[in-house]
């Protein structure tokens, strides 16, 4: 796997974990998609970044 950093990180600077659906109330990340994404190729990253999307889209916070 190669590290880039050719996709943005979702960070907002608002890091601040929902007990209850177990995102970060900022980018909609989990703890796990968090702690891969410094290592993480652009293929994985899309992946979270995708995830993250549907999670907007359902409303999820």
């Amino acid at each position: 796997m190669t590290v880039s950093e050719n996709v943005p990180s979702p960070c907002i600077s608002v890091c601040r974990m929902n007990p209850q659906s177990g995102l970060c109330e900022g980018c909609l990340r989990s703890i796990e998609e968090i702690a891969q994404w410094g290592n993480a190729g652009d293929e994985l990253k899309r992946a979270i970044l995708r995830r993250i999307e549907q999670r907007r889209e359902k409303g999820a916070s």
